[in-house]
């Protein structure tokens, strides 16, 4: 009888405990992600910043990036959704991830 009671107490808790795991590989996943599309828009521009945040965000997880220079520096910004319960079945809560490198001229012979 305690134990049937228990179950649905059991089950919340474990639920809670991988959506607060979700959320956190989200943050983790979209900082990559910006560091990666600034490290490669800085040496080859817009393009390739978009083009490396979708590389590194990969399978169910999907992600914009916003790319530009400011300054001396060359910023990335990637927004991705909150996953709930499972990658792939998003809610609209952007979780953004910003880096930000120094702008590199490469001068090609």
């Amino acid at each position: 009888m305690e134990f049937t009671g228990m179950v649905p107490i059991v089950l919340g808790t474990i639920a809670l405990l991988w959506q607060t795991a979700l959320v956190g590989y989200t943050f983790a996943l979209a900082g990559n992600a910006a560091d990666e599309a600034a490290r490669a828009g800085a040496v080859s521009g817009a393009g390739a910043c978009q083009a490396a945040a979708a590389r590194t965000v990969n399978g169910s997880w999907s992600a914009s990036a916003a790319c530009g220079e400011s300054g001396d520096l060359y910023t990335a910004t990637v927004t991705m959704n909150m996953p709930v319960l499972f990658p792939g079945f998003d809610v609209p809560v952007p979780v953004n991830g910003t880096a930000a490198v120094a702008s590199e001229e490469v001068d090609l012979p």
